[in-house]
């Protein structure tokens, strides 16, 4: 068996292509510090089934963010601050993963296309407010619901969750860090639904652990530019181009 064969249906060419998609995706996360399982699910989802595309982005996606969760000393003063929101990411991904069921069909590609240009339209144009103390724990969880619901149905989850964890006003260090959680807890209950659901297979697995690799060398590059590009501008042309690639998404699935 060769390591393309993990990918059921998939050709050398295909599983290149998926190599390049993560290596892309690392990039990303190396230069803005999120984006990874966005910009795999944007682009897999051109090559193949949403669920295929989400199971594939597990692994890379939970070890990254685990990596970004650091550093551990500070870990459990975060936590309890967007611990509400996890609750509800759990509670709203696994609940829509067992009532929608996996991603799939042409509505699958409409939802993912416009989550990615809302998450585009945030990106360029969003500016949070700040949320009062008092509100943060019912507020979170309804957050972490949305959010959770969005993932089921996507497997795209930054939206509404990266806003709201810049309107906590947690400081540079804390909002990377609450991201971390927020993704990690995202990817561990969307690996949740999509095995309840069948999707996260042990072949699925096997596959995602194969793009572990590029998606950590990705993110080296992306760290090394980031020294040596303008990373507003980078994220710019990022959040532009997710934008078109989004509506085009939507645009196929509403006239398939």
């Amino acid at each position: 068996m060769t390591t393309y064969d993990l990918l059921p249906g998939a050709t050398p060419a295909l599983f290149a292509a998926t190599l390049s998609i993560f290596i892309l995706a690392g990039v990303v996360k190396g230069v803005v510090g999120l984006g990874l399982p966005t910009i795999s699910m944007a682009l897999l989802a051109l090559l193949m089934a949403p669920a295929q595309a989400a199971a594939l982005l597990i692994v890379p996606s939970l070890i990254t963010n685990l990596w970004q969760a650091r550093p551990w000393p500070s870990l459990p003063a975060v936590l309890r601050r967007v611990a509400g929101m996890q609750a509800g990411i759990c509670v709203g991904t696994i609940g829509a993963a067992l009532w929608l069921g996996a991603p799939s069909g042409r509505w699958a590609g409409v939802c993912l296309g416009l989550a990615l240009v809302a998450y585009a339209a945030w990106g360029l144009f969003g500016s949070p407010p700040s949320v009062p103390a008092r509100r943060q724990g019912w507020l979170g969880a309804a957050v972490g619901a949305v959010t959770g619901v969005i993932t089921a149905a996507t497997g795209v989850f930054v939206i509404p969750a990266v806003p709201y964890l810049q309107a906590l006003n947690l400081g540079k260090d804390g909002l990377i860090q609450a991201m971390g959680i927020s993704f990690t807890v995202s990817t561990v209950a969307l690996a949740a639904g999509l095995a309840l659901n069948g999707g996260y297979t042990p072949e699925a697995a096997g596959a995602s652990v194969l793009m572990l690799a590029p998606a950590l060398a990705g993110m080296a590059l992306g760290q090394w530019l980031r020294a040596r590009l303008s990373a507003r501008a980078f994220k710019l042309v990022f959040m532009i181009s997710l934008a078109l690639l989004g509506a085009y998404q939507a645009a196929r699935g509403l006239a398939g």
